[in-house]
């Protein structure tokens, strides 16, 4: 049976007015192949779903940055490296925040792949800042990984690493099997999201 059906909208918007050559990545209109062809997903299928919470494990999300803000969470982030919840920015982790959820087609700094589209009134997904590097007694990898699945994330940008899978700790290993296994899920084991 069907729980619920309703018609494929397209959503069209156009070329961004803040996805420039330097997004070549995004969108390559020089060297076909050479991008994750994002306009084509926002042409046919979404530009992000407010609904949609990512976690960053990273350094912390400026998040006051003005092509940040209206995509970041208002509260439940965390710094791990202080044992707190006031977050540091940091370049990597904003950077990162960017290239998922920077506020799209709003004539400032990028788009985001996810950034929702500002002209259109649509948001994107909302960022969770989960800080593990930067000052402090150096952060908790698997706290902060477990903090967004407890939290709403329902995918967990991680872009660090071990020089080998084998040197990964094992802390790690179940902190990643935690957020796969409960990540997007009520107190009740139902599916929760857009």
């Amino acid at each position: 049976g069907f729980e619920f059906v309703e018609p494929v909208r397209k959503i069209k918007t156009g070329v961004f007015n803040d996805l420039g050559s330097r997004l070549w990545g995004l969108n390559n209109t020089s060297t076909p192949g050479a991008d994750i062809n994002v306009q084509r997903v926002w042409d046919e299928l979404t530009v992000g779903n407010s609904n949609v919470i990512v976690s960053v494990v990273d350094t912390g999300i400026d998040l006051d940055h003005e092509d940040l803000a209206a995509n970041c969470l208002e509260t439940g982030h965390i710094n791990t490296n202080k044992n707190s919840y006031e977050v540091q920015a940091g370049d990597h982790g904003t950077h990162v925040a960017g290239t998922i959820a920077a506020v799209s087609n709003n004539g400032k700094g990028v788009a985001g792949i996810a950034g929702g589209n500002s002209k259109a009134g649509l948001s994107g997904v909302k960022l969770m800042s989960c800080q593990i590097f930067g000052t402090g007694s150096g952060g908790n990898t698997s706290l902060a990984i477990k903090w967004g699945a407890d939290h709403g994330a329902v995918i967990s940008q991680n872009s660090w690493g071990y020089p080998t899978l084998d040197s990964t700790p094992s802390s790690v290993k179940s902190a990643v099997d935690y957020f796969e296994k409960y990540a997007g899920i009520d107190e009740n084991g139902k599916q929760v999201g857009p």
